[in-house]
């Protein structure tokens, strides 16, 4: 059985929170932050460039702004410290392609979308940046951004209250759970995700 991807709903989500601009809130560093990443994400993606050029340039500006080791290491939980150092690097290396993969085919997706920052607040788990979406002929939608620094950068988003690499993580231990607690596992099934996910972009599939 195969491992749920990252749902549509997730990641336009991400994307959109990724493509705010700022708005009414308490400057910090944290905010400043998302300001500044959301307005260079926003160009990229309004520009009339091809679909695919879009995607190539926004890769770079995801590896420097969205903190994705620290993700994985949080997604894979209470396993990142029974697997060997050659099972975290493996697992890494898949977890970047299956992240950025689900994010850049969204990207076709991304128009027209107005964002603000409406508030912040410290976590102990980073500072979380408050916005509101607004979507054409759509409910608005509130989400919570979560950057960690110096330097700032995204470990987590929030959408109708539920953590994006919690649930992530929550879907991985049941993998893990039902594969007997075997890293090995997990790993093979990422490959063969990221082997799929090749084939799609060989065939122009999203």
């Amino acid at each position: 059985m195969m491992l749920r991807r990252l749902s549509r709903r997730t990641v336009l989500g991400a994307m959109s929170a990724l493509t705010l601009l700022p708005g009414l809130a308490m400057a910090t560093p944290a905010t400043d932050f998302v300001g500044t990443f959301g307005a260079e994400l926003t160009k990229i993606l309004s520009s009339p460039e091809p679909l695919q050029k879009k995607q190539q340039e926004i890769l770079p500006l995801l590896k420097k702004n969205v903190d994705i080791e620290a993700i994985g290491r949080y997604c894979l939980g209470r396993y990142w410290r029974v697997a060997t150092p050659s099972q975290r690097e493996r697992y890494l290396k898949l977890f970047d392609q299956v992240l950025l993969y689900a994010i850049t085919m969204q990207v076709g997706n991304y128009q027209n979308v107005s964002l603000k920052i409406t508030g912040n607040v410290p976590s102990p788990a980073g500072e979380k940046v408050d916005i509101l979406i607004s979507r054409p002929k759509q409910p608005d939608v509130t989400m919570t951004v979560v950057v960690e620094g110096p330097p700032s950068r995204v470990i987590d988003l929030y959408g109708e209250g539920a953590s994006m690499r919690l649930t992530q993580r929550s879907d991985y231990t049941a993998y893990l759970s039902r594969h007997g607690d075997d890293v090995e596992a997990l790993i093979k099934a990422l490959e063969q995700q990221v082997a799929q996910n090749s084939a799609r972009l060989a065939k122009g599939q999203p």
